[in-house]
């Protein structure tokens, strides 16, 4: 069924593209968490982010966007550096945990990359504060990968077990702003990471048809990666998407081993799996209708328009892409 989906979208795309730039920027990374006092507690104290608000939202418009009955949701949204997250905490109905087998292989794997200006100090911190190891330890990737060498990097997670990652560039690779000196130990976040099952499908999607661009690319393996991913044998197709502003998008294609589980079909947004991309447009009735030309999954009920002022933006949509990964598109 998913390699179907993600045939269905190469041919539709192929033909159907009119390669608009429906996506403006990132905005940010939402995930779904089952304690927020908790998760606040994590993210702040340990990682250094701001709480920025704190509402509760529910109704038609919600439960319209989010595809869920009856939802009644606390939304807090927290910033580190330039970047935001949000953290949302179902009242109602309450959804799945995470799998506890979970692996970084798995198509629902999705995280968040922290630029950290010190990783031995940064990983102490970590281990100060007793967080999970998804890695075994912090891996300097080696220096034969041209694009990849000397980076430092460690995959730990937060108490609802989603993936979180931390990262050390080098000079010469990463933005600027990462090397400017402002003695903070958490900087802010570079770009989120999804697996991806075929890098090709999934350009179609959010290259060709949100009009996002390709700023890099590479291929991972040795032992380093293993360790970091904590997937013996793991062998990376890694591409890095850029908008014009915010975060970026990574894909992580495992060329080897390539028996990571598809995205849960039955996944809702109060599942604590559910993490959404959230971007920004000009005009999101104009991409919904792109998104519909190609036969993109809908979770949304179609376009959801903010009538009752409890959402971020004026008009919002939520779709999946080719593997089954939730990306709202939202217009201010």
């Amino acid at each position: 069924m998913h390699r179907l989906r993600q045939i269905a979208y190469f041919l539709l795309l192929s033909i159907s593209c009119s390669y608009a730039q429906i996506a403006q920027r990132v905005d940010l990374v939402r995930m779904t968490v089952s304690d927020m006092d908790h998760a606040v507690d994590f993210y702040s104290r340990i990682l250094t982010f701001e709480k920025v608000s704190d509402i509760e939202v529910s109704g038609e418009d919600v439960e319209h966007l989010e595809g869920v009955f009856g939802a009644r949701i606390r939304v807090v949204r927290m910033k580190l550096g330039d970047e935001s997250i949000e953290l949302c905490e179902y009242l109602a109905p309450k959804g799945l945990p995470i799998p506890l087998d979970s692996h970084s292989n798995d198509h629902w794997f999705q995280h968040i990359a922290i630029i950290v200006s010190d990783m031995d100090k940064a990983y102490r911190v970590l281990r100060e504060n007793k967080v999970e190891h998804a890695s075994s330890g912090p891996q300097r990737l080696p220096d034969w990968n041209k694009n990849a060498g000397g980076i430092e990097a460690f995959y730990f997670k937060d108490p609802d077990g989603h993936p979180v990652e931390i990262l050390h560039f080098p000079v010469g690779k990463g933005a600027d702003k990462w090397r400017q000196p402002n003695g903070k130990l958490f900087l802010g976040i570079d770009h989120t990471a999804i697996v991806v099952r075929d890098t090709d499908a999934s350009l179609k999607f959010y290259r060709d048809l949100l009009g996002m661009q390709v700023a890099g690319e590479s291929e991972n393996y040795g032992t380093e990666q293993e360790h970091l991913n904590n997937v013996f044998g793991a062998h990376l197709r890694i591409t890095a998407l850029r908008a014009a502003g915010g975060p970026g998008i990574e894909l992580l294609e495992y060329l080897a081993p390539s028996d990571g589980r598809p995205f849960p079909a039955n996944e809702r947004s109060n599942d604590l799996v559910h993490r959404e991309t959230v971007l920004i447009t000009a005009n999101a009735v104009a991409a919904a209708q792109s998104l519909q030309n190609v036969h993109t999954e809908f979770v949304s009920s179609g376009i959801v328009v903010n009538q009752n002022q409890q959402l971020g933006g004026t008009k919002a949509i939520l779709v999946r892409d080719p593997d089954g990964h939730p990306v709202e598109i939202e217009q201010k």
